[in-house]
């Protein structure tokens, strides 16, 4: 019996199973073998104290004639029971202590193995619900091997083991061959009684997470996240927007000198973070999400959701990005398919702000709002489409296009 104490003493320890549940695991095991034994359990007690390594087991039987025993297990004989105590009756109960060798080798094996089986079976079902109710949550753990199909698994500081599976990593993190890493718990499932925490580097969630940690306003709600596309390793673009005018969402994601989205990337090993101030106005959006980019003109079909888009031909190349990255994130980030125009003629544009002597600047303000900041884009576009935009009086919009060819014819 000590050694089962010792190891169920161990066992607790180690799975940090609360001591009545233990006991309780303890006594069903423990009934199931005397049922197996003697038929019934119902006539046992079985004091167990877990914390000490305590296990008894006590048979109730009731006294009875000599000769008219009809149930072993829950009676016994007057002159059995004066052996144990001389005053005994019959009537009264004989209370005797059963040792665990008294059960047999094999019942004892048996008992070892159903106590053990189903405190795993619990420890199993607490550890599953555990991470269950984390799901969308960033944990931090060590790398612990990786497997022969490329997963890592990952240990946290009480040595639950979960999984990174090979296309929930980013390209470099199957390089990392030790070391501390954190992670999005991205799912919990069972599969029999063994939970299964697959965890996710490569989400959008994941980079969502380590944002709402880096930067206290967006974990504050201050600053909003409206949407975030990945290539994960490679490029991120990420747009935010504020309810509250006096902060400046992409300048605070930032952070002085950078320091706050240098942390984010650091974390993913160098992938590219473009930070975008979101707005309603798909136009304007565009535009952003596609900046650096110099824009001369661009036209959009809301019911294809098509947006050409007419660049300088040097900054095409930046703007399609290595393999077309940039462009399909952009298209992505927006809902809009983006078709480059090269445009030859972009080279005599000028910047609207400098007509700001002639042009009053709540005008121009106006027109950059709707994606028209240059002279050309101003210009190759139909005065009806301008008038709709910009919702300015046509006369005041035919000042400004005089103003802009006068410039252009110089």
């Amino acid at each position: 019996m000590d050694n089962i104490n010792l190891a169920l003493i161990n066992f607790q320890e180690e799975k940090k199973i609360d001591s009545s549940t233990l006991r309780a695991i303890l006594e069903k095991a423990i009934r199931n073998i005397l049922r197996q034994k003697s038929g019934s359990s119902k006539n046992f007690d079985i004091i167990v104290n877990p914390d000490k390594g305590d296990l008894e087991i006590w048979r109730n039987r009731t006294i009875v004639e000599d000769g008219s025993v009809e149930e072993e297990n829950e009676q016994i004989e007057l002159s059995e029971a004066k052996k144990i105590e001389p005053d005994f009756e019959i009537g009264e109960y004989v209370s005797e202590k059963v040792e665990l060798k008294d059960l047999g080798r094999r019942a004892i094996l048996s008992l070892k193995k159903n106590i053990f089986t189903q405190s795993k079976e619990y420890y199993n079902t607490v550890i599953y619900k555990k991470f269950h109710k984390k799901i969308g949550e960033l944990i931090v753990g060590e790398i612990h091997y990786t497997c022969d199909n490329q997963n890592l698994i990952i240990r946290d500081d009480n040595k639950n083991e979960m999984i990174l599976p090979k296309k929930e990593q980013m390209a470099n993190d199957l390089s990392r061959k030790s070391g501390r890493i954190r992670a999005l718990i991205k799912n919990v499932l069972l599969e029999g009684n063994r939970p299964i925490i697959i965890l996710s580097r490569s989400d959008t969630a994941f980079l969502k997470k380590l944002f709402e940690q880096e930067i206290p306003e967006v974990f504050e709600g201050l600053i909003s996240i409206k949407d975030i596309v990945r290539i994960p390793g490679e490029k991120a673009k990420v747009a935010v927007s504020s309810y509250d005018d006096r902060i400046d969402p992409v300048g605070a994601c930032v952070g002085v000198r950078g320091m706050r989205i240098h942390s984010i990337v650091k974390e993913l090993i160098s992938e590219k973070i473009d930070i975008i101030n979101y707005t309603d106005n798909s136009q304007l959006y565009i535009i952003r999400a596609l900046s650096p980019a110099k824009i001369s003109k661009i036209e959009i079909d809301e019911k294809n959701k098509i947006a050409k888009v007419s660049l300088h031909p040097d900054h095409v190349s930046k703007t399609v990005g290595r393999n077309g990255q940039n462009l399909r994130l952009v298209s992505k980030l927006t809902g809009y398919k983006i078709v480059i125009i090269r445009d030859f003629m972009s080279e005599e544009d000028v910047e609207l702000t400098e007509f700001s002597d002639e042009i009053e600047p709540w005008i121009i303000d106006n027109f950059k709002s709707t994606g028209l900041s240059t002279a050309r884009s101003i210009l190759n576009s139909d005065l009806e489409d301008i008038i709709k935009k910009t919702k300015l009086e046509k006369q005041m919009i035919l000042d400004v296009l005089r103003i802009l060819r006068e410039e252009l014819k110089k």
